[in-house]
């Protein structure tokens, strides 16, 4: 098929999803946006979607529907933007568009590869780390909070052709790069926001103030430390996060004073750098949506499970963030104090 020819879907019109259809549709590419909010549908085609921020602003029209059943054409390639939740259903919706060589690319936090792989088929699963941000402020309307790249990769490691055009293909919304080692990638993002973004939610405080506190901050070594572990088990080599710059395998190293000391200095200081950070599951259930806790922190206990490591860190932290969740508990710096955490 040629490049121009393929069928490029969007599933999930939030904050990634819509931001990635406007800037690919601005770049010529035509892309079908498969969205459940009304209001969305009706503005994307009309309007545009309004995508604003550290980018520029700009409004793009983008052919918006309901539903994957009112697709044009059978999809050559998914961009699977819906929140983590709502992943495998998403997937199983997508069995009757999709081709032998279909291709779906998931864009989710936490990882769920694995999950869409069980459903549609693992050769037709490519790995993504969307490493920028945005925020959905309402309807089409879509604020990219942050820069960064995509990270591509098949999930088995291997290398094909389809890699190069998913490289072009996403290189119009932001840098693209291509990783023999996706999983490891994956994980290392899962290790960041199965530390920032599932405290923040227990606590309700940005960055800033959350890694100010101590406590929190052996929180933070300890739910690292497990996932780590449970990465080794698992033969996942982890990929440095922050570009590089942050390599877990010596972040980790060494129970000297000194070592623990640098350890808090370089969490402090990611929470001085980036203190107005609020937690994206915060977010969520500020707006009365559930956390993705089970595909971040919940990945790596279930994963522990099966290989046998102890995760009590990462527990305690599901446990509590399902108590927010039914409502059986606040969201408050108090949680901390609670004896799930006593160890820490």
């Amino acid at each position: 098929m040629q490049q121009d020819k393929r069928s490029v879907v969007i599933v999930g019109a939030g904050a990634i999803g819509g931001s990635t259809a406007a800037f690919l549709a601005d770049a010529g590419w035509d892309p079908e946006l498969v969205c459940k909010h009304q209001e969305t549908v009706d503005l994307a085609p009309t309007r545009g979607l309004h995508v604003f921020g550290v980018k520029g602003e700009k409004y793009a029209r983008v052919r918006a529907l309901k539903d994957v059943s009112d697709l044009s054409r059978v999809a050559d390639v998914v961009l699977l933007a819906t929140k983590a939740n709502d992943c495998t259903d998403a997937a199983r919706r997508l069995l009757p568009v999709l081709r032998d060589d279909s291709v779906v690319v998931s864009l989710q936090n936490g990882i769920c590869e694995d999950a869409i792989a069980e459903v549609v088929g693992r050769d037709r699963v490519v790995g993504c780390v969307v490493g920028w941000g945005a925020t959905m402020h309402g309807p089409a309307e879509l604020e990219v909070t942050s820069d960064g790249e995509f990270i591509l990769g098949n999930i088995d490691g291997r290398t094909d052709d389809r890699l190069p055009f998913l490289k072009d293909l996403l290189g119009a919304v932001q840098p693209t790069r291509i990783s023999g080692n996706i999983m490891g990638e994956l994980y290392s993002k899962l290790i960041i926001n199965s530390c920032i973004n599932s405290l923040g939610v227990i606590a309700g405080l940005e960055l800033g103030k959350l890694l100010a506190i101590r406590k929190v901050r052996r929180i933070f070594v300890g739910l690292m430390r497990e996932a780590m572990a449970v990465a080794a088990a698992s033969g996942v080599k982890v990929e440095p996060a922050a570009g590089g710059k942050l390599d877990f395998y010596g972040f980790l190293e060494g129970d000297s004073l000194f070592s623990n000391l640098k350890r808090h200095f370089v969490v402090r200081m990611i929470g001085l750098k980036y203190r107005r950070i609020k937690s994206s599951s915060l977010q969520s259930l500020e707006r009365g949506r559930l956390t993705e806790i089970d595909y971040l922190n919940g990945y790596i206990c279930s994963r522990g499970a099966q290989y046998g490591v102890p995760t009590p860190v990462n527990d305690a932290v599901v446990t509590v963030i399902k108590e927010i969740e039914s409502g059986a508990r606040t969201i408050t710096p108090d949680n901390l104090n609670d004896p799930l955490f006593r160890a820490w």
